[in-house]
Parts: C-alpha cells; sequence; structure tokens
C-alpha cells in the first residue's frame, strides 16, 4: 500500500474512534434511563476529571445536588502544553473558562476546598462555607512544588536559560522562547524528571526530542550537548517503550545519566546541582527545563484521605482502590484524576477511562445495585520524537501495550499520523470528554 493511502486509512481510524487512548469509552452510566434520587454529590477539582464527572454524573442522575467546587475562572487543556512550550501553538490555544463546561443544574462554587472532612461528611471552602455531602469525588489534582528545588522559583521560568512548560500556558510560552534562543545558539541542554509521581511522565522526554530536533533543524547540533537525567535506573516505567527511548537517545547522541535528582540551581552561574547514588554532581548548563516535585495538594496531605503507608504515602495522594477508584476507608469518597494513589494514570487519557467507572459506582449505589466497573490502569503517551513524528504508547497497570488501532499505528513506531493524534485530533476528543460524551 503506497504511503499516502495507509495515511488516508489511519486519519479514517481516528475520526470514526477518537485518537490516543481515546478511542471512545463506553457510556457506562445510561442517560436514557436516569435514576432519580436527592443525593449531595461534591466533586472537589473543576480540572479534566471534575468537569467530565460532574457532565457524567449530571447526565445519570434526575434530582440530585450536584456542586462542582474550584476557585480557578480558567480552564488549561493541559495536553497542549507541550505544544505551546515547543512553538507549534499559541498559549491562547490551551486556554478556555470552567464555566463553559459546566452541565446545566450543576452548581459551581469558584471557591478553593480548604478542609476534607470524611467523618463528618462536609468539604469547608477557604471562605468558611460547609458543604455537606452524600458523595465526594476528590479530583484536585497536584501541586508543582518548585520551592522544593533550593534557588528556583516560578518567576525564573524564562530567565536565566530556565524552561518549565509545566507552570501554565504562559510559562510555556515563555520557555518556547528560552529554547527556541538555546536552539540558535547551541550550547548545554540539561533536562530530568523529579523523583516523584508526576502528571504526563513522558513530557520531559518529548521536550528532551523536540528540543534535540530543534537544534538539528537549526544547524546548531553539532555545537550542543543534550543531556537527560532519569531519577532512577530507567527511561520509562513500561520497559519496552525505555529501551526504545533508550535506542533513539543513543542514536541522536543525547547523553542519558541514571540516578540523578535536581536538587539546587543557580541562576547566576547556571548550574545545577544533582543527587547521586555517590553525592551531588554539579552540571553547567545554557539551557535547562525543570520539571518540580509534585504532591497532592495540601488540603488533601492534611486530611485523613492520603494512603497512610506504603509508595503513594509521602507525597499525599489519596487511598484509592486500583481497580473502582474508591476510597479504601471511606466508601461514599472516589478520587479521579492525578490526585488518585494508582500505579499508573496521571494523564487526560486516564482520565477518559477513569471517571466512568468511578461515575458506574456512585450510580448503581443510588439505585440500589452494585457495579463491576473496573479501571484497569490504562494510559497514554502520544511521545513526540521529532516535529512530525510521534509514537503512541497505550498501557496498563501490567505494563501491556494496549493499541488503541490495532493494525493501523504500530505503538513503537514514530508516525506521522501519531503527531496528527496529538497535534490536532486530541484535542476535540479532550473536550468531549469534559461534556461526558467520550
Amino acid at each position: 500500500m503506497d504511503q499516502p493511502l495507509k495515511k488516508r486509512r489511519a486519519l479514517l481510524a481516528i475520526g470514526a474512534a477518537g485518537a490516543a487512548g481515546i478511542a471512545f469509552t463506553p457510556d457506562i452510566a445510561n442517560a436514557a434511563n436516569k435514576v432519580k434520587t436527592t443525593a449531595r454529590i461534591v466533586i472537589a477539582g473543576a480540572g479534566a476529571a471534575g468537569l467530565a464527572a460532574a457532565s457524567r454524573l449530571s447526565r445519570a442522575l434526575d434530582g440530585a445536588k450536584i456542586t462542582l467546587i474550584d476557585a480557578r475562572k480558567e480552564h488549561f487543556y493541559q495536553p497542549g502544553f507541550t505544544l505551546v512550550g515547543s512553538g507549534i501553538k499559541p498559549a491562547s490555544y490551551v486556554i478556555s473558562s470552567t464555566a463553559e463546561y459546566v452541565p446545566a443544574g450543576v452548581e459551581l462554587v469558584q471557591e478553593r476546598v480548604a478542609e476534607f472532612d470524611p467523618e463528618g461528611k462536609k468539604v469547608v471552602t477557604e471562605s468558611g462555607q460547609a458543604y455537606a455531602f452524600d458523595f465526594l469525588v476528590v479530583a484536585t489534582g497536584m501541586k508543582l512544588e518548585y520551592g522544593l528545588i533550593e534557588g528556583m522559583s516560578e518567576e525564573l521560568i524564562g530567565r536565566h536559560g530556565i524552561g518549565s512548560i509545566y507552570h501554565s500556558p504562559a510559562k510555556a510560552e515563555a520557555t518556547w522562547k528560552a529554547m527556541s534562543d538555546f536552539a540558535d545558539k547551541g550550547g548545554r541542554g540539561i533536562f530530568l524528571r523529579p523523583n516523584t509521581e508526576m502528571k504526563c511522565a513522558g513530557a520531559p522526554l518529548k521536550y528532551t526530542f523536540i528540543t534535540d530536533d530543534y537544534l538539528s533543524r537549526r544547524g546548531q547540533r553539532s555545537k550542543a550537548e543534550v543531556v537527560y537525567n532519569s531519577n532512577n535506573k530507567t527511561l520509562f516505567s513500561v520497559p519496552i517503550v525505555s529501551e526504545k527511548v533508550r535506542m533513539l537517545f543513543q542514536e541522536r547522541s543525547i547523553q542519558v545519566n541514571y540516578e540523578r535528582v535536581l536538587k539546587t540551581i543557580d541562576p547566576g552561574k547556571r548550574i545545577a546541582t544533582f543527587s547521586t547514588p555517590s553525592g551531588t554532581e554539579e552540571q553547567g548548563y545554557d539551557f535547562i527545563h525543570v520539571i518540580p516535585p509534585m504532591r497532592a495538594p495540601e488540603p488533601i496531605r492534611n486530611s485523613p484521605l492520603p494512603w497512610q503507608s506504603g509508595p503513594w504515602a509521602a507525597e499525599g495522594w489519596m487511598e484509592v482502590d486500583k481497580g473502582t477508584l474508591r476510597h479504601v476507608r471511606y466508601r461514599n469518597i472516589f478520587g479521579v484524576g492525578d490526585i488518585a494513589g494508582v500505579p499508573k494514570g496521571k494523564t487526560a487519557a486516564s482520565v477518559k477511562w477513569q471517571v466512568p467507572v468511578a461515575v458506574d459506582h456512585i450510580v448503581a449505589e443510588i439505585a440500589g445495585k452494585t457495579s463491576d466497573a473496573l479501571y484497569t490502569g490504562y494510559t497514554s503517551c502520544p511521545l513526540i520524537t521529532r516535529l512530525g513524528r510521534a509514537m503512541l504508547v497505550e498501557f496498563d497497570y501490567q505494563n501491556n501495550l494496549v493499541p488503541s488501532f490495532p493494525g493501523v499505528i504500530a505503538p513503537l513506531e514514530e508516525l506521522w499520523v501519531s503527531w496528527v493524534m496529538k497535534t490536532m485530533a486530541l484535542k476535540p476528543t479532550y473536550i468531549s470528554m469534559l461534556r461526558g460524551r467520550a
């Protein structure tokens, strides 16, 4: 089959099924048979997970009092931050308003939750207003902790050769300007990931690949050194993907350091200090892409909701069953999205599969039934490897590759169609997810 025909067939597959883990999920809670109830449901957080939960619950229930609590008026399409930081999309591409996705009949409270009281079945906002609940959906996301890196602050992003796409659309755009300046001149570029759980663990790798490609396109690659610092002994949590990335890095002369965790940064001297198994190591840079440690927001960490022991306790992730997303100790509470303390799942694609499961369990319980819906750990990473090419990596809790388009898109091949998914097809499906339709 010739290449143009293959591309057309692949695009037809995308149009028919959605994109990047993002093939349409079954509508577990059937909107045609609404369950009558007077249940009070509070959703803490109005990001992707909170809005998707509000949409699905409002479609499945008749008479429920659903309250969505979040102070931020803007909604950020976070999967697009990498594209803004790469000069592919403007900052405006990822900005909309929270209110436009709130379903009719759902109350939006534009405050932050300051206190979670699972025993008293209520949350308290920063103004002191209490909201009682019969069911609580926690979708607060995570907190970026730049302050845990000595010498680092949000204000430095875009200055002194420091970038960080994670912070906000404005800072992603500032990162693009800093990276572009580096690509024009060459020098030493430092890339890394934190030694914590993080959202979109593929983004550090994507941004390394993209910067390397810009250096090549501008004729500066021979004048540049590109260094990736892994926090552990691997490059990606899925072994076969890690090996593929290692081979690509080797092919493109990207140096890899293992077991390096950023501890301090000196913007004036442009020196980053990393902890290593044997002590510390200084690395000079002309450009550095800083990804901060990430953990649960303080109101969650200071509540009874986090894991009490185990790998997710220190960072405050919620103690939920990895299959049902139901809290292990409080049956009327669910955690979805980044806040959930599960082995995989801090991506928008995971939200798309988590939320229908949590909603189905809530609706079933209200209806006096039980649900057998399970989240199997699906997550997706459209891993950009150069401008115009990406690998569509989809996997589950068991590190099995679970391609949405078998026979059309090979998961470990650098393909144009995977690039199209990331840059064009993903956002419309994301918006459908927010509205409870995907």
